[in-house]
């Protein structure tokens, strides 16, 4: 018979899975293949916890230790167990990031090192598409308030994001008076409650202003969100941004598939290096803490070149 405090654990850990979830297909733009992946990987291993008398939350490195080692008992290929720990990984990671664990009991512990895929990255040839596609979207919709303000605001969403490669959440959080930024900047916080600078350019600025304009008209001006509405969070939320942008993304002529909030900040980092930003300075745009994460754009840009010099080099072999 299963204890109350069992079930509450039980419970516990599903909720962190579902949230983890959540985040990979919004920001991500993971598939329903994906998640479902990620989800039999992540119960498994919840179920492990359950039956120790631990679970997610409580979760050791040891208890991780273990659960690995039951993978070998079982025979499970070395591939297969590495896929796993990565999924452990990935979500002890979010819910440290997120303030959910103080401590990530997986991040000392290291699978089989493996290649890694490089992120989906829109041309700027595409990213204009969607731009085309999101004013004369709101062109066609000035006569109509509502239809208006919710083409406005995709405009502005989209501005916004490839102006300053922001992660979705933190583009959702962002405060009404980032619309009144003084000298282009705001200040955002990101992962781990770090806050950092943020540059606006002025597309991104008149479109923040027109949206927050057209906001206090329609008497909804009076909230702290710059994208507000009317859910528990009192802002808009990841998978609304996601399931617009796929829509804009459609309407342009753009594989919805490769379109995410995540993808736009890929965009925007690789556009500014292909460009010759430093990458130093991107990784502070960025957020990231580690250069080494940001350098995943750079090898993005290396296997441009190598088509490039492969397909037009008059030595390239045939």
């Amino acid at each position: 018979m299963t204890s109350k405090r069992e079930t509450e654990r039980n419970t516990r850990g599903r909720a962190a899975i579902e949230l983890f979830l959540d985040m990979i297909a919004t920001e991500r733009g993971a598939s329903k293949n994906t998640i479902e992946a990620y989800r039999r990987d992540l119960d498994d291993y919840a179920g492990f916890l359950t039956a120790k008398g631990s679970g997610i939350a409580r979760a050791s490195t040891d208890d991780v230790r273990s659960y690995l080692a039951t993978l070998v008992k079982r025979g499970m290929a070395a591939n297969t167990s590495a896929r796993k720990l990565s999924a452990i990984r990935q979500l002890h990671r979010f819910l440290y990031a997120e303030g959910k664990r103080k401590d990530d009991p997986a991040a000392v512990l290291e699978g089989p090192r493996r290649g890694r895929a490089l992120p989906k990255v829109l041309s700027v040839e595409e990213v204009s598409r969607l731009f085309e596609a999101a004013r004369g979207a709101a062109k066609k919709a000035a006569e109509h308030r509502a239809e208006y303000l919710r083409a406005l605001r995709l405009v502005c969403l989209l501005e916004a994001l490839y102006a300053t490669g922001l992660r979705v959440s933190e583009l959702i959080a962002l405060p009404a008076a980032a619309a009144r930024a003084e000298g282009g900047t705001i200040i955002v916080r990101g992962k781990g409650g770090k806050e950092r600078l943020v540059l606006l350019g002025q597309a991104a600025q008149k479109a923040m202003r027109d949206y927050r304009k057209l906001l206090i008209e329609a008497k909804i001006g009076e909230t702290r969100w710059l994208f507000p509405s009317f859910g528990d969070s009192g802002h808009i939320t990841r998978q609304h941004v996601a399931r617009e942008l796929k829509e804009l993304a459609s309407a342009a002529g753009i594989d919805p598939r490769k379109m995410s909030p995540h993808v736009l900040r890929h965009a925007f980092a690789s556009h500014l290096l292909a460009n010759g930003a430093d990458l130093r300075v991107v990784q502070a745009l960025l957020g990231h803490a580690d250069v080494s994460t940001t350098q995943i754009y750079t090898h993005l840009l290396d296997e441009r070149l190598k088509s490039l010099v492969r397909d037009l080099h008059p030595l390239a072999e045939d």
